[in-house]
């Protein structure tokens, strides 16, 4: 009675699911859940082969414990790619959640054999390397999804729609904050005991930025509709003797002239999660908190202000309603959003397949070109931060 699945899927064409291969995302690891349940959510995926740790008897064991059958549950991504791609019953998609540093050279592989790419952020550990992938995307045809999931709650949707609808004017101003409290605000001590994310060389030019900032980068993006030609940065460590930055405050310029900023950092001490934007237009404004979803605050200029909620069905944008599951106001939240890019990533490689018409609600998720463009932000405002002059952002492939 409350729940509204999505059911509008190119998977009828198709005749099955889509057989899923995962790399990465073993035991501890908290985004390799999120995947899988993504994955499962909308009923478009069947999990049938692993690679899930660069322990060899852990990644065969991991798989296994997941139900992947002892022939498929694969002690390496290699051995995963080079047996699946001869298999009739082979996996259609490989979805990646490793370390940064490994991003490119499995995508790379699993491009090269003709899979379809579901992948983590950020992209890559190199712009070379970003660019590379989205030449490669153009020259296969092939699918490529890049998880940045925040795009996906309906309340982002919305806000994109009302922004490209003229709702609030001229895009005027945009700021966008993601503060985090997970890392620790005081001297790291063992940074072994902090995995993978202390080790500079598997975490690409910035922690932060690759971390959180990059998914800052495309919410701004994706909602003003507009692209940022270049950023003024200050970027850094908070922490004494810490070998990776925390921290990035940002000036950022739209290419329509608009101006906006950017806080970001993992260590502010009792911050939760705290990613957030605010878009103002000559017109008005729109206000999203991560931490309360379902509510956009919309802001008129000399009138009152609106709060939009998920309340009833039929009220919202079309992309809204598009990645809402659930009726009267139901909280949807991370899993959600993060299901909603593997279920449009679905319903576009099932249509690829079998040369079928996609639905073109289906088609709003971010691509290898908006983590390529990623990359060359961060590039930048790494640059920037050394340097201290404005740096361009601006990437054309």
């Amino acid at each position: 009675m409350f729940g509204k699945p999505r059911m509008d899927s190119s998977l009828s064409a198709l005749g099955r699911r889509l057989r899923l291969g995962v790399v990465g995302g073993g035991p501890g690891s908290f985004i390799g859940v999120t995947h899988r349940a993504a994955a499962r959510l909308d009923d478009r995926y069947e999990l049938v082969a692993s690679a899930l740790s660069s322990n060899r008897e852990i990644s065969c064991a991991a798989g296994l414990d997941l139900g992947v059958s002892h022939d498929r549950a694969y002690p390496n991504w290699s051995e995963l790619i080079q047996t699946e791609v001869v298999r009739d019953d082979g996996a259609d998609v490989i979805a990646i959640m490793t370390p940064n540093a490994s991003h490119f050279e499995i995508a790379d592989a699993a491009l090269d054999a003709g899979f379809d790419v579901i992948c983590d952020k950020p992209l890559t550990s190199s712009l070379e390397d970003a660019q590379k992938l989205v030449k490669k995307v153009r020259d296969t045809g092939l699918v490529f999804c890049l998880t940045y999931n925040y795009s996906s709650y309906p309340m982002v949707r919305q806000a994109r729609a009302m922004v490209r609808d003229g709702v609030i004017g001229e895009i005027r101003q945009a700021q966008v904050e993601y503060i985090q409290g997970f890392l620790p605000a005081k001297a790291d001590g063992d940074h072994e005991q902090l995995g993978w994310r202390f080790d500079p060389d598997m975490v690409g030019p910035s922690l932060v930025l690759g971390d959180i900032g990059s998914h800052s980068h495309h919410l701004a993006r994706y909602v003003t509709g507009l692209e940022i030609t270049s950023v003024m940065a200050d970027v850094g460590t908070n922490v004494p003797g810490r070998v990776v930055d925390d921290y990035a405050g940002l000036l950022v310029r739209f290419e329509n002239g608009a101006r906006g900023t950017m806080w970001i950092t993992s260590a502010a001490a009792g911050a939760e999660h705290g990613l957030a934007f605010r878009v103002f237009g000559d017109e008005g404004g729109l206000e999203w908190h991560q931490e309360h979803p379902n509510t956009l605050r919309h802001r008129q200029a000399g009138g009152f202000e609106h709060l939009i909620t998920r309340r009833l069905d039929g009220t919202l944008s079309p992309e809204a309603e598009h990645a809402s599951r659930l009726v009267i106001g139901h909280p949807e939240g991370f899993f959600e959003a993060f299901a909603n890019l593997y279920a449009d990533a679905a319903d576009a490689i099932a249509a690829r397949r079998t040369g079928t018409p996609v639905d073109p609600l289906s088609m709003d998720f971010p691509t290898v070109l908006d983590g390529a463009k990623g990359m060359k932000f961060i590039v930048a405002s790494v640059e920037s931060s050394r340097t201290g002059r404005w740096e361009s952002c601006r990437l054309d492939i």
